[in-house]
């Protein structure tokens, strides 16, 4: 028996790239995926189509639903066809978006809000129907339900990537909006994650990053995005029942577990600072740092 024969799965932006890789793996774990996509857009509409139809092939039971992972009402359908459907939600992984990158100076009012909308709003309403349909299912069950959460962010929001101050800031969003839902769904029998993925999509196939990301001609593929599905197959299997509030790096053949932060330092004073007693407590602590590269920010290094 796979690990996850009967359980209903709902991946978004699964035509193509790492929701395709995952919905697959899912599928041949047990599980029976609904393939999300964009609609009205037939490019998107007939890739979803083709994961469906490869699910099919091998024996998987995958159905496909066209709408925009950021809208309300869409969110709303997407869950209802999947209760029609199968009659169980049981495993939600957000996976849809997309770039618009530029340099703060640069970046456009609809640059920003689109790629925000998309990456942090798309993983807002699914979130929100996902725990909301759980919560209510423990609640008339009077039990814990199976409920997985997996959500997609990115090491830019670690890096602060200079080009990215849309990208980034949506990232950073996720996790946090995923450790909350960690902390007030686990007693409801649900488990929310983060995965941080390094791989070939359309999203860093392209511009800056293209040449990092090529394919090789022979040997292992580093970047392949098959390479970080099984991460998501094992988040959502009941193995990983004590995995949650958790942030992973996965690429190639490393998975690496991110810490939380830690204080760097802290000052008190005996009495109510100034800017003299705030530069006198701190002054010397600065005074050998280089800025921005000893600040908060990650500095990529590989």
């Amino acid at each position: 028996m796979s690990s996850l024969d009967g359980k209903v799965a709902i991946v978004t932006g699964a035509g193509r790239g790492l929701g395709r890789a995952e919905a697959l793996n899912l599928a041949k774990e047990g599980a029976r995926v609904v393939i999300n996509d964009l609609g009205g857009n037939a490019e998107a509409e007939a890739a979803a189509v083709s994961v469906v139809d490869e699910i099919k092939g091998f024996g998987g039971e995958a159905v496909a639903f066209f709408g925009d992972c950021a809208d309300w009402n869409d969110s709303e359908a997407l869950f209802k066809k999947t209760l029609d459907t199968w009659g169980d939600v049981n495993i939600m992984v957000n996976n849809a978006g997309f770039c618009r990158d530029r340099l703060i100076f640069n970046m456009t009012e609809d640059e920003f809000d689109s790629v925000v909308r998309v990456h942090l709003k798309g993983h807002f309403v699914n979130m929100r129907h996902a725990t909301k349909y759980w919560r209510e299912k423990c609640k008339a069950d009077g039990a814990p339900v199976y409920g997985r959460l997996v959500s997609t962010s990115s090491e830019a929001f670690l890096f602060g990537s200079v080009g990215q101050p849309n990208y980034a800031s949506a990232k950073a969003g996720i996790v946090a909006m995923t450790m909350g839902a960690a902390q007030v769904m686990y007693n409801y029998g649900v488990t929310a994650n983060v995965i941080c993925p390094r791989a070939r999509t359309d999203m860093t196939n392209q511009a800056a990053t293209a040449h990092m990301f090529v394919k090789p001609e022979t040997g292992f593929d580093t970047f392949a995005p098959e390479n970080v599905s099984p991460l998501v197959a094992y988040l959502a299997s009941p193995d990983a029942g004590n995995v949650s509030g958790q942030v992973f790096v996965v690429w190639g053949k490393q998975v690496t577990v991110i810490d939380s932060p830690k204080e760097a330092a802290r000052f008190e004073s005996p009495e109510v600072w100034t800017p003299e007693s705030m530069h006198s407590s701190l002054g010397e602590y600065f005074a050998n740092k280089v800025p921005v590269r000893d600040g908060f920010s990650v500095i990529p290094t590989e």
